[in-house]
């Protein structure tokens, strides 16, 4: 298969010079001998010291690489997988772990001199369980390939995210990631049910696998689940199925504001109602993507009839003081919903742009809106900021702000301190750093205040499993300094 490309290519000529030399030749020479295939060309090594992160698109388009791995090794199973990890152990090597490389965080970005461990093809589908509905698959599987496998049985894994195009499986867990429809099927960490994991000095690991839930002490198998690379190398999991919906409704509304919009969601989750798709847009957002003056909320169910039927009346009963909207929205949001076409160009023309999803309780949403989309219009230079939120819970909710801003001066400082005001105000909020993007080195800085007195917990847990701080160093906050 065609593994899916990054935001933009670098210009012609752009590594004529200043080039650093590759790994050295005895870990080279241990490569060889392992039989894993690697790769030391120019361009393979620029083309994986990047991932989607934004802030790389303004290099690229300049022709600047950031950071230069010293090599790239391609494993095809995790046998393979635990011979690099053991190489690079003994030459003190840094290992990133890279999918699709579509996080927007910078946590597949292969620092200087590492070893950037291109997982791609490590992607089988081994096995499906028809009877209990479960497939086990091969880290390195892009989504579509996955999911198209799984229909063929008459079963979807329901985690569609954004990136659904350009993510694999092992990327997906290894960021706490989030589907379009979670509100459905879950999470990635309410989806796996078991993990193979190569740790730092090459032992392998089988974690879960045997059932639903299991009580057998703490559950290790999420200490992976979210760890982005800094604990271990996922290269297989178990994942749970649905049967393919044979049903499906829509519907949408309008609401004055988008605290108006936040209680009605808040009321129809909090009724056990979950529709898949329960979208709510800011004015500023719903003029951009649907052309309505309003706060528009978006909804969409599938799956049995009855459950359907059910949950859509819930939500009309909810939405019952709001505006009818024509329920083609729905259709204008799933045909662009994975879109991302504009961010390269907006960059390249000077404008710097990002999304910011976090989350919190329902009785902090309203507040946490408002205090960030005042602290970042407050920003020299920015724009735009507005809202939506895309995933929820009984409990609260994600909020997804985006900001765009043509700063005069230094573009890296404008947009590390609109992450410093966005996120600081979002802690001060009681909210959640991250709800599905994850850390990265992008966030790194940010980990100790979020976690609070757990923190030492996390650094703990990278010495006992990562002693000589050979997995992502930097990423996560631990074994290395954040960006």
């Amino acid at each position: 298969m065609t593994i899916p490309s990054m935001p933009n290519d670098y210009p012609e000529g752009s590594f004529s010079e200043g080039v650093p030399d590759c790994a050295p030749a005895a870990l080279l020479a241990d490569l060889e001998h392992s039989g894993v295939a690697y790769n030391v060309t120019t361009s393979e090594r620029a083309a994986h010291g990047r991932d989607w992160w934004p802030l790389s698109i303004h290099d690229v388009a300049n022709g600047h690489v950031p950071h230069w791995p010293g090599v790239v090794v391609s494993p095809s199973s995790t046998a393979d997988v635990s011979e690099v990890l053991r190489i690079a152990g003994e030459h003190h090597i840094a290992v990133t772990a890279q999918g699709g490389r579509s996080g927007v965080e910078g946590g597949a970005v292969a620092p200087t001199g590492a070893i950037a461990l291109d997982m791609t093809n490590l992607n089988q589908v081994v096995s499906i369980d028809a009877v209990s509905g479960t497939v086990k698959v091969e880290a390195g599987t892009f989504g579509p390939e996955l999911e198209a496998c799984v229909r063929e049985h008459g079963w979807t894994v329901g985690h569609f995210p954004q990136s659904f195009d350009l993510a694999t499986v092992g990327g997906w867990i290894a960021c706490r990631g989030a589907g379009q429809y979670s509100n459905r099927y879950g999470k990635i960490e309410d989806i796996v049910r078991g993990l193979t994991v190569v740790l730092a000095n090459g032992n392998v690991v089988e974690l879960g696998g045997h059932a639903p839930r299991q009580a057998v002490g703490p559950d290790l198998m999420q200490l992976f689940v979210g760890c982005e690379g800094t604990l271990g190398v996922i290269t297989e999991a178990t994942l749970a199925m649905h049967p393919v919906p044979a049903y499906e409704q829509r519907a949408a509304y309008g609401f004055d504001t988008f605290a108006d919009g936040l209680e009605a969601c808040r009321r129809i989750m909090q009724r056990d109602a979950r529709p898949a798709v329960l979208r709510l847009y800011d004015e500023t957002e719903t003029l951009r993507n649907f052309e309505v003056p309003q706060c528009a909320l978006i909804v969409l169910d599938e799956g049995d009839q009855l459950l359907v039927n059910a949950t859509m009346e819930i939500v009309r009963e909810e939405c019952a003081e709001a505006m009818t909207l024509d329920p083609s929205l729905v259709d204008t949001w799933i045909a662009h919903r994975n879109d991302v076409s504009a961010l390269a160009p907006l960059w390249e023309h000077g404008i710097v742009v990002d999304t910011i999803e976090v989350a919190g309780a329902w009785s902090t949403l309203t507040s946490m809106h408002e205090q960030v989309v005042t602290a970042l219009t407050s920003l020299k230079d920015v724009l735009v900021a507005s809202v939506h939120q895309s995933h929820a819970y009984t409990d609260g909710a994600c909020l997804y702000f985006t900001f765009a801003g043509k700063p005069e001066g230094d573009h890296v400082a404008f947009y590390r301190e609109a992450w410093d005001e966005a996120s600081r105000t979002v802690l001060a909020c009681g909210g959640a750093l991250s709800h599905h993007h994850g850390v990265g080195r992008n966030r790194a800085r940010f980990v100790t205040e979020a976690l609070g007195s757990a923190y030492p917990l996390l650094v703990s847990l990278k010495a006992m499993f990562d002693p000589h701080d050979i997995l992502n160093p930097g990423v996560l906050g631990i074994g290395g300094e954040p960006w």
